[in-house]
């Protein structure tokens, strides 16, 4: 009889300790989920002070650029100017223009968005008839050529309209594809794949414009010369 009395008390023993073991268990569960509760807390706090001061840097980031002429695309008087004016700024693009040529006055209208849209570049133009010398020294051969200048050094050059689908047609997209290139702007873009239909029907593929290649060569152009 006692025995039988003991096989009848083992399955109560295994359902309490099962019940104790499963009480534990969820006892532990809780706590890491608590644990878990209060680093997504922690976390979340963190990303938002990071968040907020990024956003307070990029506030200041934008007025500093703002102070500096950003934003707009304007004209400087004289060639004096252009010195300063890439002295102040990481990252500039300066049309080099003429009244009489009407390819400027294309260049004007997509300079003018662009110069709203990428603050981080400062966007000029600058009548090469008042800057013989900076003409002369950047070797300016064809009207309308930007220059683009980084860290004070002109980094690279577009010359009329070869690298932006060789029309007069092209888009706004075309040009900021094309300063991309140069990464005188943050182009967030396929660098691979210029927006334009000729590039896609004909399968050319633009390059990069080398300095040296610009400067050791006698454009002809439609553009004045």
């Amino acid at each position: 009889m006692a025995g039988d009395a003991s096989v009848g008390m083992f399955p109560k023993v295994m359902e309490t300790q099962l019940l104790q073991t499963a009480k534990i268990m969820e006892e532990q569960l809780d706590a890491e989920l608590e644990k878990l509760d209060k680093i997504d807390e922690d976390e979340m706090e963190l990303l938002k002070e990071r968040r907020l001061q990024a956003l307070k840097k990029a506030q200041q980031q934008k007025q500093e650029w703002l102070s500096k002429g950003h934003g707009e695309y304007r004209e400087i008087p004289s060639e004096r100017d252009f010195f300063q004016e890439v002295k102040e700024s990481k990252k500039v693009v300066c049309h080099f223009y003429r009244d009489s040529t009407l390819r400027s006055k294309i260049l004007d209208k997509h300079l003018a968005i662009l110069a709203k849209k990428h603050l981080e570049t400062k966007f000029l133009k600058l009548n090469v008839e008042k800057a013989p010398f900076l003409c002369e020294r950047l070797r300016i051969k064809v009207i309308p050529t930007l220059a683009l200048v980084k860290d004070g050094k002109t980094k690279d050059y577009v010359v009329g309209f070869t690298d932006l689908g060789n029309t007069d047609e092209f888009s706004t997209e075309t040009l900021e594809w094309r300063l991309g290139c140069s990464e005188i702007i943050n182009y967030t873009g396929n660098l691979l794949e210029p927006p334009f239909e000729t590039q896609k029907k004909q399968g050319s593929h633009f390059k990069k414009v080398d300095k040296k290649t610009i400067r050791g060569k006698t454009y002809d152009s439609d553009s004045d010369d």
